[in-house]
């Protein structure tokens, strides 16, 4: 129930279909539990045998039907489109609001998910919703309403085979209390199961090449083949306790209808029941163990759906940790001046990964970052955009703590160009100009001439207009990073994040990059991550960081002069440079 509720609070804003398609649904029970009455009414005129005045009202009554039953088309059109129609909408707005939420979660969320479990739980496990809303809720409401009534009625023709008929109720409770407790861990291990197959398929997929280039093409089959009939097997072992439930529920539901046959033949014999009462009787009877019945199988499904809610829930329940503050401030005019006052930071706790980093970078310089791999440069960067949170210490941007400024505009003033390069699938174009909205054609190829790509995509047979291909799988690494670096320039950014930008091009393209970055440095603050020193060699500051500390800082030259760490993996690189010459 508590899960119930929680559930009926995305539902409330659809809630006029909803009310409408419930009341349709108690006018068509209304209409079901009507017709059965008119029907033994006529038997008992027949069963007395037919006057003329008896014909008349016997056309009279069938006239009645005949309205019953095109009411009741009316009324389950209206509750089966309308319910539908309103799950369905649910549905789509669950997916957007499961999606949006996942972007504003922060990273550190993603590293123990696995992204084709995420889209599970986004396309498939919403996808029950509709089950729910639109078949159990109205479905049970017309159960129990039409459970209710006949119960009435049958009271009403004749109280002691109406207790005798509630006999074997209790019986099928129990059995389904114990069956939905049995049955929901097996749903909720399919979900999960289901959601670890579509996160192997999803990592294939993506890793083809690799998969081919090892011939691991039957190993993989293998692990997608083992990860589906977990699946099955869950799926499996849920249905074995359904096929032994409904069976039971069918038996136990037989078992009163046997009840009432040889008591009902029982009174008529001591108390001369009429041939009218036993009529109606029998066709409301059918009418009363049909609902029990159908909660029954109602059960299974719900069961399934909540396995799945319980799943969505769980993201759009999970606290967003960087949110912006009631205050916040609009950074979205700040000129890029940059300052580290004693951060630290850890993924883990003890397990830190940057120790008391302090620095100033004035706007529009370039700091420079270097160090061996691991050491945490990358993170370094990413508390800047708060992709995550210091655990000691402040960043400002232009004297304001980001902390107190809106997310969203201190994003806008950060333009990065990542090592691992993502292209989306489209355009060369589209993928320009997605730092900026509407961008012009004239500023996309202004930004890629500045980035050395312009040459490159108009040699392309459709020019801009070349598809990528997913992740950019049509272009060399060196052409995505051009790319990428283009993106950032268009974005006219104060600050520029380049994660080893220069790593996937040659000598040539690299010279003809740094001349753009060079073109504007001065107007831009610029933080580079580089392992090619050559890169970095005009950076206004180097820090060299080295076990999360930074131990060495200042220009190219006087670090050289400075002959620590620095100095080493410069002599290390010329001395490789000068041997592959």
């Amino acid at each position: 129930m508590k899960l119930l509720l929680r559930l009926s609070r995305e539902a409330i804003r659809y809630k006029k279909l909803y009310v409408i398609a419930i009341l349709s649904t108690l006018c068509l029970t209304v209409v079901n539990l009507a017709a059965p009455r008119v029907l033994s009414r006529m038997t008992g005129i027949v069963s007395d045998g037919v006057t003329q005045e008896g014909l008349k009202t016997i056309w009279k009554l069938t006239a009645i039907l005949v309205g019953l039953y095109l009411l009741r088309i009316l009324f389950r059109f209206l509750s089966n489109y309308l319910a539908h129609k309103a799950a369905w909408y649910l549905v789509g707005d669950l997916r957007t609001k499961t999606y949006d939420k996942l972007e504003r979660m922060h990273l550190g969320y993603f590293h123990d998910k696995q992204t084709g479990d995420l889209m599970s739980r986004i396309v498939n496990d919403t996808r029950d919703f509709e089950l729910l809303y639109a078949h159990m809720i109205p479905e049970t409401i017309t159960n129990l309403v039409t459970f209710g009534g006949a119960l009435v009625i049958l009271l009403v023709i004749n109280w002691k085979l109406a207790l005798i008929t509630c006999a074997p109720i209790p019986l099928i409770m129990i059995s389904g209390v114990i069956f939905s407790k049995k049955v929901r861990p097996f749903f909720r291990i399919s979900q999960k199961k289901m959601g670890e197959l579509n996160a192997k398929l999803q990592d294939n997929l993506s890793g083809i090449h690799e998969i081919q280039s090892f011939g691991r093409e039957e190993y993989e089959t293998e692990r997608v083949n083992e990860r589906n009939f977990e699946h099955v097997r869950a799926m499996l072992k849920a249905l074995k306790i359904s096929a032994v439930f409904h069976p039971g529920v069918e038996f136990i539901s037989s078992l009163g209808t046997i009840l009432v046959v040889s008591c009902g033949g029982y009174l008529a014999y001591r108390e001369g029941l009429q041939v009218e009462v036993i009529v109606a009787f029998l066709l409301y009877l059918s009418l009363f163990y049909q609902p029990v019945s159908g909660l029954a199988n109602l059960l299974e499904s719900m069961q399934q759906s909540l396995a799945g809610a319980e799943r969505v829930i769980a993201i759009l329940d999970a606290p967003v940790e960087i949110q912006n503050k009631p205050d916040a401030v609009d950074l979205s005019s700040a000129s890029g001046a940059l300052d580290f006052d004693h951060v630290s930071f850890s993924y883990e706790d003890d397990i830190p990964v940057l120790r008391d980093i302090s620095f100033h970078c004035p706007a529009g310089k370039m700091l420079a970052l270097v160090g061996p791999t691991g050491v945490g440069k990358t993170t370094l960067t990413q508390l800047i955009s708060r992709f995550y949170v210091p655990d000691n210490g402040r960043i400002l941007v232009d004297g304001v703590d980001i902390q107190d400024a809106t997310i969203e505009s201190l994003r806008s003033i950060i333009s990065p160009v990542l090592q691992d390069t993502f292209l989306f699938n489209g355009t060369i174009a589209e993928n320009i100009g997605y730092a900026v909205a509407h961008a012009s054609m004239e500023e996309i190829e202004a930004a890629a001439r500045a980035a050395n790509i312009h040459d490159d995509i108009m040699a392309m047979p459709d020019g801009y207009e070349t598809q990528v291909g997913e992740r950019g799988l049509r272009l060399s690494g060196g052409q995505k990073q051009r790319v990428a670096i283009a993106r950032a320039i268009l974005r006219r950014s104060p600050i520029i994040i380049l994660d080893e930008a220069t790593a996937s091009v040659d000598v040539e393209t690299e010279r003809q990059i740094q001349k753009a970055i060079s073109g504007i440095a001065g107007s831009r603050t610029i933080i580079a991550i580089a392992h090619r020193l050559s890169t970095i060699r005009n950076a206004d500051q180097i820090l060299v960081i080295e076990e999360g500390v930074v131990t060495e800082r200042g220009t190219h030259d006087e670090l050289l002069a400075l002959g620590g760490s620095y100095a080493r993996m410069h002599r290390i690189q010329s001395t490789s440079i000068d041997g592959i010459a």
